[in-house]
């Protein structure tokens, strides 16, 4: 008779989770995967839903969806972290939600379209 198969294991975190060693291993994915104009928002203080917002853009559609897929097995090795995304099927602008850090990863066109750093930065400063 054969053994049973062990239970697939949780992913064990690596590093402890903050919000400073997210946005590092946020950014660090980002730069591995070649992503472009890669901006740090600081939301403290502007809203509760997030501490920063990092906004970044991938050459297509295909490596938008790369990117972005990256990312959140990225996250979920190091700090066993489940996140939410949005938008990976069409590969124009993902959504991912790590809690403290929201990542927005864009085809540079409908990133041009929405200008999120404008909605978000303080004046003067895009």
């Amino acid at each position: 008779m054969k053994e049973a198969a062990p239970m697939a294991q949780m992913a064990r975190p690596t590093k402890p989770l903050t919000s400073e060693t997210l946005l590092e291993e946020v950014i660090a994915s980002l730069t591995d995967d070649k992503a472009e104009e890669v901006v740090t928002i600081d939301l403290r203080g502007k809203t509760q839903m997030a501490d920063q917002m990092v906004i970044a853009s991938g050459r297509s559609s295909r490596q938008v969806a790369a990117i972005s897929e990256k990312l959140v097995q990225r996250l979920k090795d190091v700090f066993g972290l489940s996140t939410r995304s949005e938008g990976k099927d069409t590969g124009d602008w993902v959504l991912i939600d790590a809690g403290d850090v929201i990542v927005h990863v864009f085809r540079p066109e409908v990133r041009d379209f929405y200008q999120l750093e404008k909605m978000w930065m303080p004046a003067g400063s895009v």
